[in-house]
């Protein structure tokens, strides 16, 4: 059966919904009447909220030996850290059981995973997700591998008998990245706002794999062909994925990895070959260049390039970014909450997009989105396997 919206007096198709959806993204300034106009004392002068990783030390992890991280944000108030992880070929992870959600994002390598709802082997350019509670045991690495990941929540590392041998948290992650003098990002505006901005780091640079190679860069961002094998469930979602794209906005295409109906979170790529519309982040969001590079509020004109990573807290405005070259500019990007669009500074709301919108989209697109299969779960809706 058909689906409808009613919009005032119009009738509008799932393909005119999403439409909408994806316009939003691309939506031209025009004069109008005083709207809202939040945060007038915020004077953005650059990157406040962002972080070349190459510039990064790795720090040991200390309950996964062998491996080593790079941290770029964790919360106080929620428990939330993102980190790169580094994998060299050949180390398991000790078993471990996640306290809160996690996702993750393969930059460079391969990982096996070895049973239950995980299984698979999964290279550059492929997302995955599990939920709070996951044991996750047996994950290898057949080649040397990093990764972006997000835990919701911290790691506790079991020992023989599943008594619980250490966690890894927020605050552990804060711990490590004051000793080696790694500032790390801030997340909120007041954070942002501060005078006194933290010093960069000062150690050596270790940067990713991928380095400057536009080839890696390529394979994490345009994969053309699946590099998912062994897969029967939606937990791996390869960048094959076809890109969501409205045919009177080309410049602006979304693949759609996760929606949550219970946080309101939507994970995404993000393909940016246009100027985005002036808009607020409602709810913070993240982002991680992986091709490109994107002209950012009042940056350097050569923009930020594969490997930046970037949050916005709730209440940031994007006034105008756009990417700076003729290559694909492409970014993966955690929204955890609406984002308000409209045709300028103090001009009326024009739309504001949520996970209910993505969801349309994806629907009308014939890119289906599957409940998650572990068990308690249902919240989450996951793009499908390929």
């Amino acid at each position: 059966m058909l689906r409808v919206r009613r919009v005032a007096d119009q009738v509008l198709t799932p393909s005119q919904c999403a439409s909408q959806t994806l316009a939003a993204h691309a939506l031209g300034k025009h004069d109008g009447d005083t709207g809202a106009n939040y945060n007038p004392e915020w004077q953005p002068n650059g990157i406040e909220g962002g972080v070349d990783t190459h510039s990064l030390p790795w720090i040991p992890l200390s309950f996964m030996p062998g491996c080593s991280f790079k941290p770029l944000r964790a919360s106080r108030e929620t428990g939330h850290f993102t980190i790169i992880i580094k994998q060299p070929r050949g180390v398991t992870q000790p078993i471990h059981v996640l306290l809160g959600a996690q996702d993750m994002f393969i930059l460079s390598g391969e990982l096996a995973f070895g049973s239950g709802p995980l299984a698979a082997k999964v290279g550059p350019g492929v997302w995955g997700y599990a939920p709070a509670g996951a044991k996750m045991q047996g994950t290898t690495a057949t080649e040397d591998t990093e990764y972006l990941t997000t835990f919701y929540g911290g790691v506790a590392f079991l020992a023989a008998g599943d008594s619980v041998a250490g966690l890894l948290t927020g605050a552990d992650v804060i711990a490590a990245a004051h000793r080696r003098g790694v500032p790390l990002v801030p997340l909120s505006m007041e954070d942002a706002m501060k005078e006194g901005k933290p010093v960069p780091y000062q150690g050596e640079a270790q940067p990713l794999a991928c380095g400057v190679s536009q080839a890696a860069w390529d394979k994490v961002a345009k994969a053309d062909v699946p590099v998912v094998e062994q897969l029967s469930n939606p937990h791996w979602v390869d960048n094959a994925l076809p890109w969501i794209c409205n045919p009177e906005a080309p410049e602006i295409a979304l693949k759609i990895m996760r929606i949550s109906s219970e946080t309101g979170t939507v994970s995404l790529i993000v393909r940016q070959n246009g100027q985005a519309a002036p808009h607020f982040h409602l709810g913070p969001a993240d982002f991680f260049v992986t091709h490109g590079r994107i002209g950012y509020r009042a940056g350097p004109k050569q923009g930020y390039g594969p490997g930046t990573y970037f949050w916005e807290p709730a209440g940031a405005r994007h006034e105008a970014t756009q990417r700076v070259t003729d290559e694909d500019l492409i970014y993966t990007a955690n929204v955890y909450g609406p984002i308000q669009f409209d045709s300028g500074l103090g001009t009326p709301v024009l739309m504001v997009q949520s996970w209910m919108q993505y969801l349309e989209a994806a629907k009308a697109f014939s890119s289906p989105l599957v409940a998650s299969t572990f068990p308690n779960d249902a919240m989450t809706l996951l793009a499908p396997a390929m």
